[in-house]
């Protein structure tokens, strides 16, 4: 599917994988509605790097995600939608449940309602989280070398379905796993294209990772300053982490099918093949810096999952997605960009209350 002459719209399209997708569908000839209210340390950069690449193509779109007169002017003149635009840290909805709820749960709702106004035609593609599945504490997990595995062989095999119960905790899991349910079930009640995905970690270059989300950045971040990396809990808690340039490819084939796999939702991360703990990570980082990294251990995380890993099956046969990047080489690039900022990661580093996407 084409977005038929008109501009593409990507709420949160200043953050890390907002700013990446705008830049894909830019070289692919697109113009690209950038809505964003450029809150989080970096986006401005994001968004002029964008503009910069791709002069005329990139329409910035200055506003909150609840403006609803702003927003619905947007989603009038675009020809497909991807919303990107969240509350993305757990830590920051505890402190303020309300404010997670307005951007993550009300703004999807007045996004929606702009759609269906708008033109029940016109697709959505939505950045859920892996948190909509809870902490998963049922999961009998042993551990081996620095890392949580399943005891059940087929998840050990494949990771979590999409058919695994819905459990939504913390205040962030609420608003997201909320926000997931409307936007599946506007494609059932009013026939709308919408399609879901449930991320795991992703990473690469334009991320400013934090304490409180984009670990993985935040890991280098932290590493390449030669200051120590805080840990919450034994750090042998396993993600599945996918490289960014992966789930930009995955968005753009959900739209792409999108008449296919309307009212679909999907877990999408790396797989097994790219499931590590985060000690591994750090190792790893150590064996790329020259130097170990130093670390300091903290306590548990509330809806702190001590394992997760996507089973990205379903995703891979629908959408006809490409082998995932190895975690070693996307984990080099994202160093590789880092070094290439002269490191100034004193505003990437600073903890912050995010406002664009991705779990």
């Amino acid at each position: 599917m084409t977005a038929k002459g008109r501009p593409v719209l990507i709420t949160g399209g200043a953050g890390f994988i907002g700013a990446n997708l705008a830049d894909r569908l830019a070289r692919e000839g697109h113009s690209v509605l950038v809505y964003d209210a450029l809150r989080r340390p970096g986006v401005q950069a994001n968004l002029e790097w964008l503009r910069d690449r791709h002069a005329g193509r990139i329409i910035p779109i200055i506003a909150d995600i609840c403006e609803a007169g702003e927003l619905g002017r947007a989603v009038g003149e675009a020809g497909a939608v991807f919303h990107l635009a969240a509350q993305v840290a757990v830590t920051t909805s505890l402190e303020d449940p309300a404010e997670d709820f307005r951007t993550n749960l009300q703004g999807t709702t007045l996004l929606l309602e702009a759609v269906r106004r708008a033109r029940e035609d016109l697709p959505l593609v939505f950045a859920s989280t892996n948190k909509v599945y809870g902490n998963l504490a049922n999961l009998a997990l042993r551990l081996e070398d620095d890392a949580y595995q399943p005891e059940a062989q087929e998840i050990r095999l494949n990771g979590i379905g999409e058919d695994r119960p819905l459990e939504f905790h913390t205040p962030y899991g609420c608003s997201k796993g909320a926000a997931d349910q409307y936007v599946l079930d506007y494609a059932r009640s009013f026939g709308i294209p919408t399609a879901v995905f449930r991320m795991s970690c992703i990473y690469g270059p334009r991320q400013m990772g934090t304490e409180d989300q984009g670990w993985v950045a935040h890991f280098l971040i932290r590493a390449l300053q030669g200051k120590p990396v805080s840990v919450f809990g034994d750090g042998c808690q396993v993600r599945d982490i996918l490289f960014v340039d992966d789930a930009v490819g995955a968005y753009v084939a959900a739209w792409r099918s999108i008449g296919r796999v309307r009212g679909s939702a999907f877990n999408l991360g790396g797989g097994p093949s790219n499931a590590v703990s985060l000690r591994q990570v750090l190792q790893h980082i150590g064996t790329l810096l020259g130097s170990p990294v130093q670390v300091q251990h903290g306590d548990w995380r509330a809806g702190d999952q001590r394992y997760y890993v996507s089973d990205t099956r379903l995703a891979t046969r629908a959408l006809g997605l490409r082998p995932p990047t190895p975690w070693q080489d996307g984990l080099a690039a994202l160093a590789d960009w880092l070094r290439g900022q002269n490191h100034s990661p004193t505003a990437a580093a600073t903890p912050s209350h995010p406002a664009e996407a991705l779990p």
